[in-house]
């Protein structure tokens, strides 16, 4: 799949906030993504992130 830095995806798995979408701020082996409901970032491996991929925003 081809990633862009700016877009915004939806995961299969929610945030503890409640949101399931999220901000690409880093693409590479690991991807950071920003969450949209409180903004918390987390760096996931680019395995991770391709299975719970659900769409784009």
């Amino acid at each position: 799949m081809d990633f862009q830095i700016g877009q915004v995806i939806k995961m299969k798995k929610q945030h503890p906030c409640g949101a399931n979408a999220w901000e690409i701020i880093r693409v590479g082996a690991d991807f950071r993504l920003k969450c949209m409901g409180c903004e918390h970032q987390v760096m996931l491996p680019r395995k991770a992130v391709e299975k719970g991929f659900k769409g784009f925003v």
